[in-house]
C-alpha cells in the first residue's frame, strides 16, 4: 500500500533541503581542505615580537661578556657581537635561510632554490608554520642565526684579531651551522625524520656553539699571564644587565619556538624561568659550599646555564622537568667552567663552552629523560615517562652534532690561520683590542 499522493508531495522539499545541506557542507569540506594556510594575526603578532625580543639578546650578550672581560677590551666585545648581527642577517637572506630550511637534499642540507628569499613571502609554509607568513618564520629564524656565532667569542674573548672573527662569522654560519639547522629542524632532515627533539636550540644553537668554542680556545691558546695573571671581570653590573636581557629574550627564544600563541608557548615560557631559577639558585648554593660564600658572577652564570639547558626541553616538558634540568644544569657546568677547566688549564675566557656546550649537551639528554606527550602532543614520551626511544634518539643528534661542530670549527679556524692568522700580536694584547682594533676607548677619563 503506498504513501497517499499528498503526503508525498509535502515530504518532497524536506530531502531536497536535506541532501542540499549535505552536499554544500561537504563542498565546504573539500574547499577548506583544499584552501591554503589561513595567517593567524595574533601567532604571527606572537612570533614578530618573539623575534625582537631573541634579537635583543645578542646586545645583551655582548653586556654580559663586555662585562667580565677587563675594560680594555669590553669595546672589541661589543663590536664583535654588533658584527656578527648585520654579517650573518645579510647571509641568512641571500643563502643561509635556503640550505637551512629550503628544499631537501638526501636529508643533509636545503637547496639554493630560496637564494635571495625567492618564493619566501606572505604565505605561510604548513611544513613549519601552519598559521604565520613564511616571511615571519624565516625573521624568527635569522635571529637564532645571529646569536649563536655570538656565543662562540667567549672563548676567545680579548685575544682575536677582528679580520678573522668578521670571516669565521661567515663561514661558520654557513658550513656548520647551515646543516646542522637542517638535520634538525628541516623538512626533511635526517635527525627531525629520526625522532631527535630540539624545541628551540639546545642542539642547533648551545651543543653547535659550545663545542665550536672549545675548539677556538684550544686552537687560540691560553690569553697571556693565564690562569695566574689575568684581572678579574672589570664590570660586573654591565654583566648582571646583560644577564637580565638574556633572560628577557630567553622568553621570545624558547616560547616563541611554539610558532604560535597558545598552551605550548605558555609552557615553553614557565619552563623557561623556572630552570633559570632553579640553576641560579643551585649555582650559587654549590658555591656558597665549596668557596665559603655565594658570588654575583656565580649566580648570573648559573642562570644562564639553566635557560640553556632547558633551550631543548622548554616545549616538552612540565614545571618540575625543568626545575630538575636548571639542578642538573647548575652542578654539571659549576664542575666543567670552575673545576675541570682549572685542572686542564685551558683558556676558555667566559666559559662559553662550560655553560653552553655542556649545558646543552645535558639539556638535549635530559629532553630525553623528562618530555611528555601530556605538555606537547607533537613530542614523545621520555624514559620516566615510559618511552624508552627518545633518549637514544637525543644521543644521536648530541653526538653526530659534536663531531660536525669539532670537525668543522677546526678546518675554518685552521685555514684561516694559515690565510691571515687568528691571534693579535703580544704588544695588541697587552695595551687591549679596544685601542689596537678599533682606537677607541670606553671610558674616557676628563681633567
Amino acid at each position: 500500500m503506498g504513501m497517499p499522493a499528498g503526503k508525498s508531495r509535502s515530504i518532497f522539499p524536506l530531502i531536497f533541503f536535506l541532501v542540499f545541506l549535505g552536499i554544500t557542507a561537504l563542498a565546504t569540506v573539500v574547499a577548506a581542505a583544499d584552501a591554503p594556510p589561513k595567517v593567524d594575526s595574533g601567532d604571527t603578532a606572537w612570533v614578530l615580537t618573539a623575534s625582537a625580543m631573541v634579537l635583543l639578546m645578542t646586545p645583551g650578550l655582548a653586556f654580559f661578556y663586555g662585562g667580565l672581560v677587563r675594560r680594555k677590551n669590553i669595546l672589541s666585545v661589543l663590536m664583535q657581537c654588533f658584527v656578527i648581527i648585520c654579517i650573518v642577517s645579510i647571509q641568512w637572506v641571500y643563502f643561509g635561510y635556503s640550505l637551512s630550511f629550503g628544499p631537501d637534499v638526501r636529508g643533509l642540507i636545503g637547496d639554493l632554490s630560496w637564494f635571495g628569499l625567492k618564493g619566501v613571502g606572505a604565505e605561510p609554509h604548513a611544513a613549519y608554520a601552519a598559521t604565520i607568513p613564511h616571511v615571519v618564520f624565516m625573521v624568527f629564524q635569522m635571529m637564532f642565526a645571529v646569536i649563536t656565532p655570538a656565543l662562540v667569542i667567549g672563548a676567545f674573548a680579548e685575544r682575536m684579531k677582528f679580520s678573522a672573527l668578521c670571516l669565521f662569522a661567515l663561514l661558520w654560519a654557513t658550513f656548520v651551522y647551515a646543516p646542522v639547522t637542517h638535520w634538525v629542524w628541516g623538512d626533511g632532515g635526517f635527525l627531525r625524520a629520526g625522532g631527535t627533539l630540539d624545541f628551540a636550540g639546545g642542539i642547533v644553537v648551545h651543543i653547535n656553539a659550545g663545542i665550536a668554542a672549545l675548539v677556538a680556545a684550544l686552537m687560540l691558546g691560553r690569553r697571556l699571564g693565564y690562569p695566574g695573571n689575568v684581572a678579574p671581570p672589570h664590570n660586573l653590573p654591565f654583566a648582571v644587565l646583560g644577564a637580565g636581557l638574556l633572560w628577557f629574550g630567553w622568553f621570545g627564544f624558547n616560547a616563541g619556538s611554539a610558532l604560535g600563541a597558545g598552551a605550548v608557548a605558555g609552557g615553553a615560557f614557565l619552563a623557561t624561568h623556572l630552570a633559570g631559577s632553579a640553576a641560579g639558585l643551585a649555582w650559587a648554593l654549590i658555591e656558597w659550599m665549596h668557596n665559603g660564600r655565594p658570588t654575583v658572577l656565580g649566580i648570573i652564570t648559573g642562570s644562564v646555564a639553566g635557560l640553556a639547558a632547558v633551550t631543548p626541553a622548554s616545549g616538552f616538558v612540565k614545571p618540575t622537568g625543568a626545575i630538575w634540568i636548571g639542578i642538573g644544569a647548575a652542578a654539571l657546568c659549576y664542575y666543567t667552567a670552575v673545576i675541570l677547566k682549572s685542572k686542564l688549564g685551558y683558556d676558555d675566557t667566559l666559559d662559553a663552552f662550560g655553560v653552553h656546550g655542556v649545558g646543552g649537551i645535558w639539556g638535549v639528554l635530559a629532553t630525553g629523560l623528562f618530555a611528555t606527550k601530556a605538555v606537547n602532543p607533537a613530542g614523545a614520551d621520555g624514559l620516566f615517562y615510559g618511552g624508552s626511544a627518545l633518549l637514544g634518539a637525543q644521543l644521536k643528534g648530541t653526538l653526530v652534532t659534536v663531531a660536525w661542530s669539532l670537525v668543522g670549527t677546526y678546518a675554518i679556524l685552521k685555514a684561516l690561520d694559515v690565510l691571515m692568522g687568528l691571534r693579535v700580536s703580544e704588544h695588541e694584547e697587552r695595551i687591549g683590542l679596544d685601542l689596537t682594533g678599533h682606537r677607541e676607548s670606553a671610558y674616557t677619563l676628563l681633567d
